[in-house]
């Protein structure tokens, strides 16, 4: 996958719209290391202005476990090589399965200085949205080959279920969507 395939729309407007929703909030986050102030909180905190900042050896990983079995459609990193530079991923892994012992990689991909947020598919041999109880993003190298890395932001989306009465657009045909 390249990095072209991968800059999407703000997802914050696609989960406006309805057609995505956060999962993200129902699950326990853990990182592999993290410099004082530069955790998990940062990560999830919604500004851009902050970061997560690892403080080891290659490879990185946010690890985010769900206590039930949840469908995961797509994982959106937000980046910034302008502001981070040798600290930005350039080659990220995503990993699942339902603990740290059975994790399948899933995808992996390559970026390119990427600044924004990019976003990384998750489908299973049937092209579907899997269905997990873990899954593990893993930050195998990052640019100029940097040691630390910098992710500003992570979002776990679902897809949101379509309820037959959807499909009727017009207010003509919803008025007569619903049974009294």
């Amino acid at each position: 996958m390249s990095s072209k395939d991968i800059f999407e729309k703000d997802p914050v407007m696609e989960e406006r719209l309805g057609r995505i929703r956060e999962v993200g909030s129902q699950a326990i986050w853990s990182l592999s290391s993290c410099k004082p102030g530069f955790g998990v909180d940062q990560l999830r905190d919604d500004c851009m202005d902050t970061y997560w900042q690892s403080d080891g050896q290659l490879p990185h990983l946010v690890n985010v476990q769900f206590r039930r079995k949840t469908t995961v459609q797509d994982i959106c990193i937000y980046t910034d090589y302008k502001l981070d530079e040798s600290y930005t991923p350039s080659r990220v892994s995503v990993r699942a399965g339902t603990n740290f012992n059975d994790l399948q990689e899933i995808e992996v991909v390559d970026l390119n200085e990427p600044s924004g947020w990019v976003k990384i598919p998750i489908k299973d041999i049937h092209d579907k949205p899997i269905r997990t109880y873990m899954i593990q993003i893993a930050v195998m190298s990052n640019h100029q080959n940097g040691r630390d890395t910098h992710m500003r932001q992570i979002k776990v989306y679902s897809p949101v279920q379509q309820h037959p009465s959807t499909m009727f657009t017009t207010v003509e045909c919803q008025q007569y969507a619903v049974i009294r």
